[in-house]
């Protein structure tokens, strides 16, 4: 973390915190889209092992909960940010799995060669053709594959997070690399979402898509500010060039370098007493060990 300009150990308890965060959010949010299937069901609502986690919550509750550890840990926010944008990408890559697993986030019928298709998927298209039907105006054939919606945000993820590993260090302001992976992920999602027939619908509203048009509206209009701005200021220093994030640094690795002598004075003085030991007192050490890893075993 140190190309961002801020002290790795405070990060990672913010995006720790933030990963708690997310199943939360996923969870409520869902929850709260769905809240006609769940109302009054505790149970049904702590229960996750059929699925019911949405992204968007997921991402909203990360958001919190890690921008209030960095807030109390005295982390920057925007340098941060930029890391947490391409950590959300590969965590969205292999997240997305898992609907695989739960034989759920497929779209519409295709014909295409890597159409998907299962006995629960079927189920699923009988169950709910006609609420489909109502919702999206899209007919289903249960017995036909259907577009596996999952590996294509899988993928979509996978290249966004490629390109902005390569992009991060000519990155123009801090923040610009979470603006263009909420720009990136959300112009992949409005189009994925078209395709889908589980979307989280109010009436004739698929609320992922709105939710991804907007995301993409802004991150472009941030974007574009921002690099307006830095043209006529000619130029912007990132966090990472400031004195404030050197000396932070420097502190981390002072911090750091004494926690390892102290770590290396204790291991050399239980090597200097284990030295003093005669022989006898070594082997009757070393019996003891034998015979309490033979209870233990």
């Amino acid at each position: 973390m140190k190309d961002a300009g801020i002290d790795s150990d405070k990060a990672t308890d913010a995006v720790f915190g933030g990963f708690i965060g997310a199943i939360i959010g996923a969870r409520l949010y869902y929850v709260f889209m769905m809240w006609d299937e769940y109302k009054g069901d505790i149970k049904a609502i702590l229960s996750v092992r059929d699925g019911g986690l949405a992204i968007y919550g997921g991402l909203i509750g990360a958001l919190l909960a890690g921008l209030i550890i960095a807030k109390i840990k005295k982390v920057k926010l925007l340098p941060l940010l930029d890391l947490a944008g391409m950590g959300f990408l590969i965590g969205q890559t292999f997240g997305r799995w898992g609907n695989f697993f739960n034989h759920e986030c497929f779209g519409s019928n295709t014909t295409l060669p890597w159409g998907m298709t299962s006995p629960r998927i079927v189920a699923a298209l009988k169950a709910n053709a006609d609420s489909i039907y109502s919702s999206t105006g899209v007919t289903v054939d249960p017995t036909m594959p259907v577009h596996p919606c999952f590996f294509y945000e899988s993928l979509w993820c996978l290249i966004g997070f490629v390109i902005l590993h390569f992009y991060y260090k000519h990155r123009k302001f801090d923040g610009e690399v979470f603006a263009m992976y909420v720009f990136w992920y959300g112009l992949g999602r409005f189009f994925i979402e078209g395709l889908r027939t589980d979307s989280l619908m109010v009436g004739h509203l698929r609320i992922s898509q709105f939710v991804a048009a907007v995301s993409v509206i802004a991150a472009l209009i941030v974007i574009i500010a921002a690099r307006s701005k830095i043209k006529q200021n000619g130029g912007c220093t990132l966090y990472k060039d400031t004195e404030e994030s050197k000396t932070i640094l420097a502190e981390a690795e002072r911090r750091n370098a004494e926690y390892d002598k102290k770590r290396t004075e204790k291991k050399h003085r239980k090597e200097a007493s284990e030295e003093k030991l005669d022989p006898k007192d070594r082997l009757t050490d070393d019996e003891t060990e034998d015979n309490e890893n033979g209870k233990d075993n």
